[in-house]
């Protein structure tokens, strides 16, 4: 369909009348997606952090920002189910593969796939959007489990680390849909 500009006189300027699905939670925005309050990015390790944006937990998934400011190895884990990632800022790879996920890069990465990621030694700091669904097993370099996570402990995490930084640990309760 080809998109039509219209005078704001046209009929079609009126908004939808009818009424939201019953069980419809309706949208979630968050305006600020780099906060400026460091309290909003949840530490995950050393010089690590999660920005959390949504969590779908009747969906098992969840949206976030991954920002890593140390270089070398963060983690090697499997995935159960599909992510998606697109690369703000910085760059990283993964030790399995010759690919390297750029600025402005988007990333699919398929169920059953086992990687190490690594962000380069002349990287400052790496900001990445993962659309993460299913359960991230942590591994080692033999498969051996060490452990897991999946959009349960992650959002118990950001309940108590918001309560910890006095944002309380309700806060987390706006990104959930």
């Amino acid at each position: 369909m080809k998109p039509r500009y219209l005078k704001k006189d046209d009929p079609a300027w009126t908004p939808y009348r009818g009424p939201r699905p019953r069980d419809s939670r309706g949208e979630l925005v968050v305006t600020d997606v780099l906060p400026r309050d460091e309290r909003l990015w949840v530490p995950l390790a050393d010089k690590v952090w999660t920005r959390p944006l949504s969590f779908v937990p009747s969906q098992g998934y969840w949206v976030h920002l991954l920002r890593v400011c140390k270089t070398g190895i963060f983690n090697r884990h499997r995935h159960a189910s599909p992510v998606h990632g697109y690369v703000l800022k910085g760059r990283w790879y993964y030790l399995e593969h010759d690919w390297e996920a750029v600025e402005g890069g988007y990333v699919f990465e398929a169920p059953g796939d086992t990687h190490t990621l690594v962000v380069p030694d002349d990287v400052e700091e790496m900001i990445t959007l993962f659309h993460t669904t299913g359960t991230i097993t942590y591994v080692d370099p033999d498969g051996n489990v060490t452990g897991f996570e999946d959009v349960f402990t992650r959002l118990e995490t950001c309940r108590k680390y918001f309560a910890e930084v006095g944002l309380g640990e309700n806060f987390i309760e706006q990104f959930i849909v």
